[in-house]
């Protein structure tokens, strides 16, 4: 399939690969150059809560039960 670059650079990608590799409007694309060949990857989603995972602390080192109970005043 070919499709031509416009006066502002972009180009379409045409429809029936857009439907098999699931891009969709608002999709990020990574461009890179491999050895002279224009090459475009679907960017991987990243996962909103890995950067906070492990960085919460309890009050007085309970354990999540624990505070949980004190918390529900069980």
């Amino acid at each position: 399939m070919k499709s031509l670059v416009s006066e502002k650079g972009q180009v379409t990608i045409p429809k029936a690969l857009r439907d098999r590799l699931g891009l969709r409007p608002g999709t990020t694309i990574e461009f890179t150059d491999e050895s002279g060949k224009l090459v475009g990857r679907k960017a991987l989603k990243q996962d909103v809560f890995r950067k906070w995972r492990g960085k919460g602390r309890l009050p007085g080192n309970s354990s999540v039960d624990g505070f949980l109970r004190r918390s529900r005043g069980a």
